[in-house]
């Protein structure tokens, strides 16, 4: 059977908090932790770009992982943000 009749438009998240008060020390935490792993993957980033005694198969791997991982925080953590700040609960499905 094939249901045709129903479509998903967003997803609903759980809030991590109900007050007020959490949610902007959620948004403060995620803010900060957000700024330090950019940082730090910046720094990496910079480090085995322009040290050139770094150009070695690890350091590449490296080099790659922080920017995977600088990828990804500049994806999800803004958008969690935005849900604590602004107190909402929705994801949009496209």
């Amino acid at each position: 059977m094939f249901n045709s009749s129903s479509s998903i438009s967003h997803f609903l998240l759980l809030a991590l908090a109900d007050t007020r008060q959490l949610q902007l020390l959620h948004f403060c935490l995620f803010l900060g932790i957000s700024l330090a792993a950019l940082l730090g993957n910046g720094l990496i980033i910079s480090a085995a770009a322009c040290g050139h005694h770094l150009h070695t198969p690890m350091f590449f791997f490296l080099l790659n992982l922080a920017l995977t991982n600088l990828g990804s925080i500049c994806t999800t953590v803004p958008k969690a943000m935005h849900n604590s700040l602004w107190d909402t609960r929705y994801i949009s499905y496209s």
